[in-house]
């Protein structure tokens, strides 16, 4: 293992088929980690356990903590946050970033063209029947220009690094991506608890991201408004990511509304306050498509705002991500991705996409069937990590109940090789010890008129349990906080 004093690494097992983040093929620790791995190396478990605890409640205390909802009930749970960080070098972000913009302006063109002239589609490139068909791809939507032409104002790109050291892209995130506000709260954490560390390195910072936010939503602001009032609303306190609304409304300045706080008079948006009604010109949504606007989609719908839906379709105000957009991280539309960057942009993907079998091309159908067992099998509109089927994990029942389920449903299901992702030592409770796990990194993009902006860091997420390849938190993951090096 090289350095023996280093005690919190003494037990560290690695795996050699497995890309690790730190360690080289011999062992060897890599450059960009060396001081780090020094700094840590100084500190007993004992201080660690301690360092560890202290990082718990002040995520405690900063309320930060998701729904997990078990099968008997919904449960509160603090967000498992590892203290070691995951470090990526400036040549490496620069590919994740330059890539993950890449995506979002061809997912915006492709969007653009599905709702209104259908080239894509008309020329075959991709089938008019995949995008008819999904579930997400709003009617309501047809010939609607969103201000500024943007869709997705806000993207979730998720990054894997695979054995052979690449980077790929697994989905893209394009309706609510969430998350954001774990990666700014993993940096205050981090930085309480074990503030030294950053001494020695030069670290982009992750606390700029809500005053870029909120900069690139007002340049999409409706026409003829100079100073745009915008607002944030939410579902309410009972939504698994109501931290992450009330921290975004409160970091960018702005107001947190539910619904009700809101009505529209004359295709205007109001929000209702103890001054008297005050105009809303955007509304960064974290509700989902179909109860936004109960006159125009789900009349049940008791979230959403009658009339908006009419009020953005005049271009009075502005719905960031639009909606509708949800079409577009269909994962059998994820497929196509080479394609539709090609045809928008003319350019190469800079980060390539996991080779993706979709289950309703009647060959891939019966390569999947025969293959499950080397397969991921994924739904393609669920998010969270649910309803996925990693294929080495299954009894023989098991994998005749998947058989069934997609020669049922084939349009409904992918396929994937089990990637393997990279690993990163992690620091797992239990056992007091530092051990491998699968780490991922979800990028947040965001597209403004004429301007985009990548957060510099993200969202690093680790499988918390051991082989585990699923790191959602949905599924029990945690996350590292991301430091991405100045040159």
């Amino acid at each position: 293992m090289g350095n023996l004093e280093n005690q919190i690494f003494s037990s560290y097992q690695r795996n050699p088929d497995l890309f690790d983040e730190i360690f080289d093929k011999n062992g060897v620790v890599k450059d960009v980690y060396k001081t780090l791995f020094d700094l840590y190396g100084g500190h007993s478990i004992q201080d660690y356990v301690r360092l560890n605890e202290k990082a718990k409640s002040s995520f405690f205390n900063q309320g930060i903590t998701f729904q997990v909802y078990g099968e008997k009930e919904a449960k509160e749970k603090i967000f498992p946050f590892d203290l070691f960080p995951r470090i990526i070098d400036t040549e490496e972000w620069d590919i994740i970033e330059r890539g993950s913009i890449q995506r979002s302006r061809a997912l915006n063109l492709f969007l653009w063209d599905i709702y209104h002239d259908k080239k894509i589609l008309k020329q075959g490139i991709v089938p008019l029947e995949l995008v008819s068909s999904s579930d997400n791809y709003l009617h309501q939507m047809m010939d609607v220009d969103p201000p500024g032409g943007i869709y997705n104002h806000i993207s979730g790109t998720d990054v894997i690094k695979h054995t052979d050291g690449n980077y790929y892209v697994l989905e893209d995130n394009i309706r609510c991506p969430s998350g954001v506000s774990y990666v700014i709260c993993n940096r205050t954490a981090l930085k309480r608890a074990l503030f030294g560390v950053f001494n020695h390195y030069q670290t982009h910072t992750v606390t700029n991201y809500a005053e870029n936010l909120l900069d690139l939503l007002e340049t999409v602001k409706p026409k003829g408004v100079d100073i745009p009032n915008t607002v944030v609303i939410t579902p309410g306190m009972y939504n698994s990511a109501f931290y992450e609304h009330s921290y975004l409304a409160k970091t960018m300045g702005v107001e947190l509304v539910e619904g009700r706080d809101l009505f529209v008079e004359n295709d205007f948006v109001y929000m209702k306050t103890i001054q008297g009604p005050e105009r809303v010109d955007v509304i960064y949504r974290r509700i989902d498509d179909l109860f936004i606007d109960p006159l125009e989609f789900r009349p049940d719908s008791a979230l959403g705002v009658p009339g908006l839906f009419a009020a953005y379709k005049k271009g009075n105000v502005t719905l960031a991500n639009a909606p509708g957009t949800g079409v577009a991280d269909d994962k059998a539309v994820y497929t196509y991705m080479p394609e539709i960057i090609k045809y928008y942009l003319d350019e190469e993907p800079i980060i390539k996409n996991v080779h993706t079998y979709h289950c309703s091309r009647p060959d891939e159908l019966k390569y999947v069937l025969e293959h499950i067992s080397e397969l991921v099998i994924k739904p393609v509109d669920e998010a969270g990590g649910y309803g996925i089927s990693i294929g080495n994990r299954l009894s023989k029942e098991e994998i005749e109940k998947v058989k069934t389920q997609v020669s049922e449903t084939p349009r409904k299901y992918v396929a994937q090789p089990i990637m393997s992702l990279s690993v990163h030592p992690t620091y797992i409770d239990e056992n007091e010890s530092f051990e491998q796990r699968h780490i991922d990194l979800r990028t947040f993009t965001v597209l403004g008129k004429n301007r985009e902006f990548v957060l510099k860091g993200g969202l690093t997420r680790v499988a918390l349990k051991k082989g585990n390849l699923i790191v959602n938190s949905s599924q029990g993951g945690g996350s590292k906080d991301t430091w991405v090096l100045k040159e």
